[in-house]
């Protein structure tokens, strides 16, 4: 997988934005399929900055109806990443 395959977007929430200005750290929808490793490679090629730490949260689906039809959202995953201490937070989301 290259770096845009296993990074699909930014979180730009309210929680997100707060972590990113308090915690240094980053909230990305990942594919289900990539691992820590390579969201680390990813981030650190696509924004040019060293990563200390990855967390990775998957969400399943929710059940979804629309009158009698029923189906279900997709399944996720985000991953927090922590920059390292001096990295320059880079700037995504302006707000």
């Amino acid at each position: 997988m290259n770096i845009y395959e296993v990074i699909r977007r930014p979180i730009v929430t309210e929680k997100g934005v707060e972590k990113k200005e308090g915690e240094r750290t980053l909230c990305f929808e990942v594919t289900p399929e990539a691992n820590k490793i390579q969201i680390k490679a990813a981030v650190e090629k696509l924004f040019k900055v060293k990563v200390e730490e990855v967390r990775t949260a998957n969400n399943a689906g929710k059940l979804r109806r629309r009158g009698r039809f029923t189906g279900y959202r997709p399944d996720t995953k985000k991953a927090y990443v922590r920059l390292k201490a001096g990295e320059k937070m880079p700037e995504y989301a302006e707000i």
